[in-house]
């Protein structure tokens, strides 16, 4: 299947209607917060002389980190204004973008037959993915890895509901950056603990390192606490 036209929608009109400034997107962290403590915890099982593909990179802030630690890194996204959004921010730094969708199981497989087996980096897209794509989404990162390259997968766990749900409930509201995730109806931390761990098996792969760990966001509670939200990462191969 592929991503339904409402789904596609909603993320071409948040991507749309955010600016280029650095943090705008409420996931949009520093990589010294994310993509750089995660390339420590995939590098000691990945070949760095492999390409890397960041799924779901949106304005590709964190591809371009990548970019410093393999030899290539291409970012992909759902979302056309997502990749303008990453082409603009990358100057002329080495690194691509291009648009995919996931659960397109022929571009999917495509994209590999021309790069070979690749290391693959997903933050965070499987938790918000429509439901009937997250297997489509866990056998895409299968695909392209192949027999050779490792994943490095972060999702949400369900105690980032409870976050979430406290940051909503703030007396004036939620905060801005979350209110526009709600106002686009992205829904962010939607499936639960068992289900990405299952759909990664499914999809074929083994998990060769696993822990706990925080996603931190750019956004604040009224007291000044930055969201932090909660999740579990997962460095991956072909069984």
């Amino acid at each position: 299947m592929n991503a339904s036209d409402n789904y596609r929608d909603n993320w071409e009109s948040y991507w749309s209607e955010t600016s280029d400034a650095p943090g705008e997107a409420i996931w949009d962290s520093d990589p010294s917060l994310t993509a750089e403590p995660h390339s420590a915890l995939l590098l000691p099982h990945a070949d760095p002389a492999r390409v890397i593909v960041d799924l779901g990179c949106g304005n590709g802030t964190q591809t371009r980190y990548l970019a410093t630690r393999f030899a290539r890194a291409i970012g992909v996204d759902l979302s056309h204004a997502a990749v303008a959004h990453a082409r603009r921010a990358a100057g002329d730094a080495p690194v691509e973008f291009e648009q995919l969708d996931l659960t397109d199981s022929d571009a999917v497989k495509a994209l590999h037959d021309r790069l070979g087996d690749a290391n693959v980096y997903m933050r965070a897209v499987i938790h918000q993915s429509e439901p009937a794509a997250r297997p489509a989404v866990a056998a895409a990162v299968a695909t392209l890895i192949g027999s050779e390259g490792r994943a490095f997968v972060v999702e949400l766990t369900s105690g980032s509901r409870e976050v979430l749900g406290r940051a909503a409930a703030e007396p004036s509201g939620p905060p801005p950056k979350l209110q526009r995730v709600f106002d686009h109806r992205l829904k962010p931390a939607d499936a639960d603990d068992a289900e990405i761990p299952r759909l990664l098996a499914e999809a074929g792969m083994t998990v060769l390192a696993e822990g706990d760990t925080v996603l931190p966001q750019t956004e604040h509670l009224t007291d000044g606490t930055r969201i932090d939200l909660p999740a579990r990462w997962f460095v991956l191969a072909a069984r």
